[in-house]
């Protein structure tokens, strides 16, 4: 089975948890391998993984708790092989299906006395070739948090595992066509987009995407369905962002600012300045 990553949503939103919590988060495909989503590691662990016996190790126990964890609901917890403690939670399509990916949080320490864990990891690193005062010192860095705040994270992101599905970020790539399109739309409808761009991304023929536009826009061409969907993206931020129109125009895709007020004023039937006014004034914000 073939799964599709939204790398730019997924890598905003444990980049975000990073910065709420200080726990690093991540994504496993379904065999346990790291989609590369980050590179960022804790000091420790940028020395484990410097080494290539330490690097392997490190795969070798994602693989292991995919594995251990692929039967069980919420998150599964435990040590990796150096000692650190680790959790993974399987992503599904549906409750009783194979997970389609992972979700992961760790390099951090309980709140037990940290000699003792280092104690315990220690026995475990003998494998290890370079300065163990150095690693202990990478180790003793590692944050530790309370097995309270430990379950209130693991809640919270069992709750952003349902949002991650939800909101599409990880899929089966055994989407119709005209899904493909759609969704291909909607995460890339800012850039330059052209018939042939889309034909070659999406691995469709010319002919069959126009048959699929006007299927998706009750009639429309191609260019018709990325102009609507850029307008609608415009009509948001022009209401919830006080950011210039012109800046507007440009995030939604379109660099030319009286070219956008244009096409926006033929689709909405106003100028986006008085759409704003309008909208402002009525109280109303626009979602697609």
């Amino acid at each position: 089975m073939n799964v599709h990553f939204d790398q730019e949503q997924l890598l905003n939103l444990v980049s975000s948890l990073y910065a709420l919590t200080g726990i690093r988060a991540n994504i496993l495909n379904g065999q346990g391998r790291d989609i590369c989503l980050t590179t960022d590691h804790a000091p420790f662990c940028e020395m484990m993984n410097a080494r290539p016996e330490g690097h392997e190790r490190c795969i070798n126990c994602d693989e292991r708790a995919v594995h251990e964890s692929a039967g069980k609901k919420g998150f599964y917890r435990y040590r990796c092989h150096a000692g650190i403690c680790e959790a993974v939670l399987p992503i599904r399509p549906g409750d009783d299906q194979e997970p389609l990916a992972y979700l992961v949080y760790g390099q951090l320490l309980d709140d037990t006395p940290l000699e003792k864990q280092w104690e315990n990891s220690r026995k475990l690193l003998d494998w290890w070739p370079g300065d163990m005062e150095e690693l202990k010192r990478a180790y003793f860095r590692f944050r530790q948090y309370s097995g309270a705040e430990l379950k209130a994270y693991s809640e919270i992101l069992e709750a952003l595992a349902s949002y991650i599905r939800l909101e599409g970020m990880i899929l089966t790539t055994e989407l119709t066509d005209l899904q493909k399109l759609e969704l291909y739309l909607n995460q890339h409808y800012m850039e330059k987009l052209s018939l042939n761009s889309i034909s070659t991304q999406l691995h469709i023929g010319r002919t069959k995407l126009c048959t699929l536009a006007k299927e998706l826009s009750g009639g429309k061409t191609l260019s018709s369905l990325i102009t609507q969907r850029r307008i609608e993206a415009a009509r948001n931020l022009l209401v919830q962002s006080d950011i210039p129109i012109s800046s507007v125009a440009e995030q939604v895709g379109i660099e030319d600012y009286n070219y956008f007020s244009k096409v926006f004023r033929s689709v909405v039937g106003t100028t986006p300045s008085n759409f704003r006014k309008a909208a402002r004034r009525d109280g109303f914000v626009y979602k697609k």
